[in-house]
Protein backbone atom coordinates (compact mmCIF):
# COMPACT_ATOMS: atom_id res chain seq x y z
CA UNK A 1 0.00 0.00 0.00
CA UNK A 2 2.88 2.34 0.73
CA UNK A 3 4.11 1.94 -2.86
CA UNK A 4 0.68 2.74 -4.30
CA UNK A 5 0.37 5.88 -2.18
CA UNK A 6 3.86 6.98 -3.18
CA UNK A 7 2.97 6.58 -6.85
CA UNK A 8 -0.28 8.49 -6.38
CA UNK A 9 1.73 11.34 -4.92
CA UNK A 10 4.04 11.22 -7.93
CA UNK A 11 1.14 11.73 -10.33
CA UNK A 12 -0.40 14.46 -8.17
CA UNK A 13 2.91 16.34 -8.23
CA UNK A 14 2.48 16.69 -11.98
CA UNK A 15 -1.07 18.00 -11.64
CA UNK A 16 -2.85 14.87 -12.83
CA UNK A 17 -6.24 14.33 -11.15
CA UNK A 18 -8.01 11.11 -10.34
CA UNK A 19 -6.80 7.61 -9.73
CA UNK A 20 -4.17 6.47 -12.29
CA UNK A 21 -5.60 4.14 -14.91
CA UNK A 22 -9.17 5.45 -14.74
CA UNK A 23 -10.93 7.12 -17.64
CA UNK A 24 -10.86 10.46 -15.79
CA UNK A 25 -7.12 10.17 -15.35
CA UNK A 26 -6.44 9.38 -19.01
CA UNK A 27 -8.75 12.17 -20.18
CA UNK A 28 -6.55 14.69 -18.36
CA UNK A 29 -3.20 13.36 -19.56
CA UNK A 30 -0.92 15.40 -21.78
CA UNK A 31 2.72 14.36 -21.60
CA UNK A 32 5.53 14.78 -21.10
CA UNK A 33 4.96 16.85 -17.96
CA UNK A 34 7.82 18.59 -16.14
CA UNK A 35 8.31 20.07 -12.68
CA UNK A 36 11.47 21.70 -11.29
CA UNK A 37 13.88 19.25 -9.71
CA UNK A 38 13.72 19.51 -5.93
CA UNK A 39 17.51 19.73 -5.56
CA UNK A 40 17.60 23.24 -7.02
CA UNK A 41 19.90 22.15 -9.86
CA UNK A 42 17.79 23.83 -12.54
CA UNK A 43 17.02 20.42 -14.05
CA UNK A 44 13.50 19.12 -14.65
CA UNK A 45 11.78 15.96 -13.44
CA UNK A 46 9.73 14.85 -16.42
CA UNK A 47 6.88 12.34 -16.46
CA UNK A 48 6.28 10.03 -19.43
CA UNK A 49 3.14 7.87 -19.61
CA UNK A 50 1.95 4.97 -21.73
CA UNK A 51 -1.41 3.23 -21.75
CA UNK A 52 -1.20 -0.45 -22.57
CA UNK A 53 1.47 -3.07 -21.94
CA UNK A 54 5.12 -3.00 -20.86
CA UNK A 55 7.13 -0.32 -22.67
CA UNK A 56 10.22 1.87 -22.52
CA UNK A 57 11.13 5.40 -23.59
CA UNK A 58 13.92 5.55 -26.16
CA UNK A 59 15.72 8.87 -26.66
CA UNK A 60 17.65 10.15 -29.66
CA UNK A 61 21.31 10.00 -28.59
CA UNK A 62 20.85 11.89 -25.31
CA UNK A 63 20.19 9.01 -22.89
CA UNK A 64 19.96 5.27 -22.62
CA UNK A 65 16.39 3.86 -22.88
CA UNK A 66 14.30 4.11 -19.72
CA UNK A 67 11.89 1.31 -18.78
CA UNK A 68 8.39 2.33 -17.71
CA UNK A 69 6.93 1.02 -14.45
CA UNK A 70 3.39 -0.27 -14.11
CA UNK A 71 1.04 1.36 -11.61
CA UNK A 72 -0.57 -1.40 -9.56
CA UNK A 73 -2.56 -3.71 -11.85
CA UNK A 74 -3.74 -1.00 -14.26
CA UNK A 75 -2.86 -0.25 -17.87
CA UNK A 76 -0.84 2.80 -16.71
CA UNK A 77 2.92 2.66 -17.28
CA UNK A 78 5.11 5.57 -16.27
CA UNK A 79 8.66 6.86 -15.82
CA UNK A 80 10.15 9.93 -14.22
CA UNK A 81 13.19 11.14 -16.14
CA UNK A 82 15.60 13.85 -15.01
CA UNK A 83 16.09 16.24 -17.94
CA UNK A 84 18.70 18.98 -17.94
CA UNK A 85 17.73 22.61 -18.35
CA UNK A 86 16.82 23.75 -21.88
CA UNK A 87 17.00 20.27 -23.41
CA UNK A 88 14.97 19.43 -26.51
CA UNK A 89 15.04 15.78 -27.54
CA UNK A 90 13.38 13.33 -29.91
CA UNK A 91 11.97 10.17 -28.34
CA UNK A 92 9.61 7.28 -28.97
CA UNK A 93 7.73 4.70 -26.94
CA UNK A 94 9.03 1.20 -27.63
CA UNK A 95 6.81 -1.85 -27.11
CA UNK A 96 8.52 -5.08 -28.02
CA UNK A 97 10.26 -4.41 -31.33
CA UNK A 98 7.91 -1.60 -32.40
CA UNK A 99 8.33 2.13 -31.84
CA UNK A 100 5.45 4.61 -31.49
CA UNK A 101 4.93 8.32 -31.16
CA UNK A 102 3.70 9.40 -27.75
CA UNK A 103 -0.12 9.48 -28.15
CA UNK A 104 -0.38 12.09 -25.38
CA UNK A 105 2.12 14.51 -26.96
CA UNK A 106 0.91 16.84 -29.74
CA UNK A 107 4.46 17.45 -31.04
CA UNK A 108 5.30 14.67 -33.47
CA UNK A 109 8.22 13.83 -35.76
CA UNK A 110 7.16 11.61 -38.61
CA UNK A 111 4.82 8.77 -37.74
CA UNK A 112 6.66 7.13 -34.89
CA UNK A 113 8.49 9.79 -32.85
CA UNK A 114 7.76 12.79 -30.66
CA UNK A 115 9.68 15.77 -29.28
CA UNK A 116 10.06 16.55 -25.59
CA UNK A 117 11.24 20.00 -24.55
CA UNK A 118 12.07 21.25 -21.08
CA UNK A 119 9.84 24.20 -20.10
CA UNK A 120 12.83 26.55 -20.38
CA UNK A 121 13.96 25.26 -23.78
CA UNK A 122 14.50 28.16 -26.21
CA UNK A 123 11.71 28.75 -28.69
CA UNK A 124 12.15 27.60 -32.26
CA UNK A 125 10.51 30.34 -34.33
CA UNK A 126 9.03 29.39 -37.69
CA UNK A 127 8.84 25.62 -36.99
CA UNK A 128 5.15 24.60 -36.81
CA UNK A 129 3.81 22.15 -34.25
CA UNK A 130 2.78 19.02 -36.13
CA UNK A 131 1.34 15.79 -34.81
CA UNK A 132 2.65 12.36 -35.68
CA UNK A 133 -0.32 11.79 -38.00
CA UNK A 134 0.14 15.03 -39.96
CA UNK A 135 1.42 14.78 -43.53
CA UNK A 136 4.03 17.39 -44.39
CA UNK A 137 3.63 19.42 -47.57
CA UNK A 138 6.06 18.61 -50.36
CA UNK A 139 7.56 20.91 -53.00
CA UNK A 140 5.82 20.59 -56.33
CA UNK A 141 9.03 20.86 -58.35
CA UNK A 142 11.15 17.76 -58.85
CA UNK A 143 14.31 16.97 -60.75
CA UNK A 144 15.64 13.48 -61.29
CA UNK A 145 19.26 12.47 -61.02
CA UNK A 146 19.86 9.29 -63.04
CA UNK A 147 23.08 7.30 -63.19
CA UNK A 148 26.06 9.61 -63.12
CA UNK A 149 28.67 9.57 -60.39
CA UNK A 150 26.32 8.44 -57.66
CA UNK A 151 24.59 5.74 -59.69
CA UNK A 152 20.93 4.74 -59.54
CA UNK A 153 18.08 7.23 -59.53
CA UNK A 154 16.98 9.77 -56.98
CA UNK A 155 14.30 12.42 -56.93
CA UNK A 156 15.39 15.82 -55.70
CA UNK A 157 12.70 18.27 -54.56
CA UNK A 158 13.15 21.99 -55.22
CA UNK A 159 11.25 24.81 -53.53
CA UNK A 160 11.68 28.52 -54.31
CA UNK A 161 11.01 30.52 -51.14
CA UNK A 162 9.85 34.11 -51.55
CA UNK A 163 10.35 33.90 -55.30
CA UNK A 164 13.65 32.04 -55.09
CA UNK A 165 17.26 33.12 -54.78
CA UNK A 166 20.55 31.61 -53.61
CA UNK A 167 20.49 27.83 -53.59
CA UNK A 168 20.35 26.22 -50.14
CA UNK A 169 21.37 22.59 -50.51
CA UNK A 170 19.89 20.51 -47.67
CA UNK A 171 21.82 17.27 -47.24
CA UNK A 172 19.74 14.39 -45.87
CA UNK A 173 16.91 16.12 -47.69
CA UNK A 174 14.35 13.40 -47.01
CA UNK A 175 14.60 14.01 -43.27
CA UNK A 176 13.88 17.72 -43.82
CA UNK A 177 10.97 16.82 -46.08
CA UNK A 178 9.24 14.00 -44.21
CA UNK A 179 10.23 14.35 -40.54
CA UNK A 180 10.91 18.05 -39.95
CA UNK A 181 8.91 20.62 -41.97
CA UNK A 182 11.82 22.65 -43.34
CA UNK A 183 9.81 23.88 -46.32
CA UNK A 184 7.22 25.49 -44.05
CA UNK A 185 9.87 26.83 -41.68
CA UNK A 186 11.87 28.51 -44.45
CA UNK A 187 8.67 29.95 -45.93
CA UNK A 188 7.89 31.50 -42.55
CA UNK A 189 11.43 32.78 -42.00
CA UNK A 190 11.57 34.49 -45.39
CA UNK A 191 8.06 35.93 -45.03
CA UNK A 192 9.02 37.29 -41.62
CA UNK A 193 12.20 38.93 -42.88
CA UNK A 194 14.57 36.61 -41.00
CA UNK A 195 16.42 35.75 -44.22
CA UNK A 196 16.36 36.71 -47.89
CA UNK A 197 14.51 34.65 -50.50
CA UNK A 198 16.22 31.34 -51.25
CA UNK A 199 15.74 28.23 -53.35
CA UNK A 200 15.73 25.04 -51.28
CA UNK A 201 17.14 21.87 -52.84
CA UNK A 202 16.38 18.73 -50.83
CA UNK A 203 19.03 16.15 -51.74
CA UNK A 204 18.12 12.65 -50.50
CA UNK A 205 20.83 10.26 -49.40
CA UNK A 206 20.89 6.57 -50.22
CA UNK A 207 24.09 5.47 -48.46
CA UNK A 208 25.17 8.05 -45.89
CA UNK A 209 28.45 6.48 -44.87
CA UNK A 210 29.59 6.05 -48.47
CA UNK A 211 28.31 9.35 -49.86
CA UNK A 212 29.28 11.57 -46.90
CA UNK A 213 32.76 10.16 -46.36
CA UNK A 214 35.53 12.48 -47.49
CA UNK A 215 35.49 11.68 -51.20
CA UNK A 216 34.81 13.70 -54.35
CA UNK A 217 31.94 11.74 -56.00
CA UNK A 218 29.06 13.51 -54.23
CA UNK A 219 30.40 16.99 -54.89
CA UNK A 220 31.28 16.26 -58.50
CA UNK A 221 27.67 15.08 -58.91
CA UNK A 222 26.33 18.24 -57.23
CA UNK A 223 28.48 20.46 -59.44
CA UNK A 224 28.14 18.66 -62.76
CA UNK A 225 24.70 17.04 -62.52
CA UNK A 226 22.42 18.42 -59.82
CA UNK A 227 22.94 22.17 -60.08
CA UNK A 228 22.57 22.17 -63.88
CA UNK A 229 19.30 20.25 -63.48
CA UNK A 230 18.05 22.85 -61.00
CA UNK A 231 18.99 25.66 -63.41
CA UNK A 232 17.30 23.90 -66.34
CA UNK A 233 14.12 23.35 -64.33
CA UNK A 234 13.19 27.00 -64.74
CA UNK A 235 13.04 27.64 -60.99
CA UNK A 236 14.54 31.01 -60.02
CA UNK A 237 17.83 29.97 -58.43
CA UNK A 238 21.32 31.36 -57.98
CA UNK A 239 23.78 28.45 -57.68
CA UNK A 240 26.70 30.89 -57.54
CA UNK A 241 25.62 31.80 -53.99
CA UNK A 242 25.27 28.21 -52.81
CA UNK A 243 24.82 27.46 -49.10
CA UNK A 244 25.37 23.84 -48.03
CA UNK A 245 23.58 22.76 -44.85
CA UNK A 246 24.58 19.43 -43.32
CA UNK A 247 24.31 17.60 -40.02
CA UNK A 248 26.49 14.87 -38.55
CA UNK A 249 28.14 13.07 -41.48
CA UNK A 250 26.45 15.64 -43.72
CA UNK A 251 28.27 18.41 -41.83
CA UNK A 252 31.54 16.55 -42.33
CA UNK A 253 30.85 16.31 -46.06
CA UNK A 254 29.97 20.00 -46.29
CA UNK A 255 33.31 20.96 -44.72
CA UNK A 256 35.15 18.56 -46.99
CA UNK A 257 33.51 20.26 -49.97
CA UNK A 258 34.50 23.71 -48.68
CA UNK A 259 38.12 22.53 -48.51
CA UNK A 260 38.33 20.57 -51.74
CA UNK A 261 35.74 22.35 -53.93
CA UNK A 262 36.10 26.00 -52.84
CA UNK A 263 34.89 27.28 -56.20
CA UNK A 264 31.61 25.46 -55.54
CA UNK A 265 31.13 25.71 -51.76
CA UNK A 266 31.94 28.95 -49.95
CA UNK A 267 29.04 29.07 -47.46
CA UNK A 268 28.33 26.29 -44.97
CA UNK A 269 25.84 25.75 -42.14
CA UNK A 270 27.22 22.78 -40.19
CA UNK A 271 25.46 21.17 -37.25
CA UNK A 272 27.31 18.54 -35.20
CA UNK A 273 29.78 17.72 -37.95
CA UNK A 274 31.32 14.24 -37.62
CA UNK A 275 34.85 15.58 -37.44
CA UNK A 276 36.05 12.41 -35.74
CA UNK A 277 35.91 10.76 -39.17
CA UNK A 278 38.88 8.92 -40.62
CA UNK A 279 38.73 6.23 -43.33
CA UNK A 280 38.75 3.44 -40.74
CA UNK A 281 36.85 5.12 -37.86
CA UNK A 282 33.42 3.64 -38.60
CA UNK A 283 34.79 0.13 -38.36
CA UNK A 284 36.43 0.67 -34.99
CA UNK A 285 34.99 -0.15 -31.58
CA UNK A 286 35.15 3.55 -30.62
CA UNK A 287 34.66 5.71 -33.72
CA UNK A 288 35.09 8.93 -31.73
CA UNK A 289 38.26 7.71 -30.01
CA UNK A 290 40.67 8.38 -32.86
CA UNK A 291 42.71 11.51 -33.62
CA UNK A 292 40.89 14.68 -32.58
CA UNK A 293 39.39 16.39 -35.61
CA UNK A 294 40.05 13.43 -37.91
CA UNK A 295 40.96 14.03 -41.53
CA UNK A 296 39.40 17.51 -41.61
CA UNK A 297 41.70 18.77 -38.86
CA UNK A 298 44.67 17.19 -40.61
CA UNK A 299 43.76 19.01 -43.81
CA UNK A 300 43.20 22.30 -41.95
CA UNK A 301 46.67 22.06 -40.39
CA UNK A 302 48.04 22.49 -43.91
CA UNK A 303 46.67 26.05 -43.59
CA UNK A 304 44.63 26.26 -46.81
CA UNK A 305 43.48 29.75 -47.72
CA UNK A 306 39.90 29.86 -46.47
CA UNK A 307 39.51 33.64 -46.65
CA UNK A 308 36.53 33.23 -49.00
CA UNK A 309 34.63 30.83 -46.71
CA UNK A 310 31.77 31.64 -44.33
CA UNK A 311 30.94 28.72 -42.07
CA UNK A 312 28.59 28.49 -39.09
CA UNK A 313 29.33 25.66 -36.67
CA UNK A 314 26.80 24.36 -34.16
CA UNK A 315 26.91 21.31 -31.91
CA UNK A 316 24.70 20.04 -29.10
CA UNK A 317 25.54 20.95 -25.51
CA UNK A 318 24.98 17.32 -24.54
CA UNK A 319 27.31 15.76 -27.14
CA UNK A 320 30.30 15.37 -24.86
CA UNK A 321 32.19 13.03 -27.17
CA UNK A 322 31.73 15.32 -30.16
CA UNK A 323 32.87 18.55 -28.52
CA UNK A 324 36.68 18.09 -28.73
CA UNK A 325 36.47 17.20 -32.44
CA UNK A 326 34.19 20.14 -33.22
CA UNK A 327 36.11 22.64 -31.11
CA UNK A 328 39.42 21.86 -32.81
CA UNK A 329 37.85 22.06 -36.26
CA UNK A 330 36.27 25.41 -35.41
CA UNK A 331 39.58 26.82 -34.20
CA UNK A 332 41.62 25.58 -37.16
CA UNK A 333 39.02 26.82 -39.66
CA UNK A 334 39.16 30.31 -38.23
CA UNK A 335 42.96 30.27 -38.19
CA UNK A 336 42.90 29.42 -41.89
CA UNK A 337 41.13 32.72 -42.57
CA UNK A 338 37.47 31.73 -42.75
CA UNK A 339 34.72 33.87 -41.29
CA UNK A 340 33.38 31.62 -38.53
CA UNK A 341 30.32 31.61 -36.30
CA UNK A 342 30.19 29.18 -33.36
CA UNK A 343 27.14 28.23 -31.29
CA UNK A 344 25.83 25.42 -29.11
CA UNK A 345 22.30 23.99 -29.24
CA UNK A 346 20.53 22.68 -26.11
CA UNK A 347 20.30 19.14 -27.42
CA UNK A 348 22.10 15.92 -28.13
CA UNK A 349 22.88 14.59 -31.61
CA UNK A 350 19.36 15.29 -32.73
CA UNK A 351 17.56 17.25 -35.45
CA UNK A 352 15.05 18.43 -32.85
CA UNK A 353 17.86 20.61 -31.51
CA UNK A 354 19.45 21.46 -34.87
CA UNK A 355 16.29 22.96 -36.39
CA UNK A 356 16.71 26.47 -35.02
CA UNK A 357 20.42 26.54 -35.91
CA UNK A 358 19.59 25.51 -39.48
CA UNK A 359 17.48 28.60 -40.18
CA UNK A 360 19.66 30.98 -38.19
CA UNK A 361 22.93 29.82 -39.72
CA UNK A 362 21.72 29.73 -43.32
CA UNK A 363 20.57 33.33 -42.86
CA UNK A 364 23.97 34.26 -41.39
CA UNK A 365 25.85 32.54 -44.22
CA UNK A 366 23.96 34.72 -46.72
CA UNK A 367 24.34 37.95 -44.75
Amino acid sequence: MHLVNEQENVFAEFGLPGRPGTDAFWAAVGTPLSVPARDGSGDWDTLFLWRGSAASVEFESWSEPVSLRRWADTDCWYAQVRMPARLRVTYRIVVGDAGYADPFNPVGVGGDRSIAAAPDAPAQPHWPVLGAADVLPLPRIRVRMTGGRLGGRRTVRVHPVGGGGPVVLLLDGDDWLHLHPAMTAFDSAVAGGAMPPVTLVFLPTKAREAEFGCGPALWEAVRDELLPLVTESGVPADPDRLVVAGQSLGGLSAMYAALEFPELVSRVACQSGSFWWTPDALGSADPLGGPVGGVIAARLRERPDLSGLRVAFDVGEHEAGMLPHCELTETLTERAGATVRVSRSPSGHDRAGWRHALLRDVAWALS
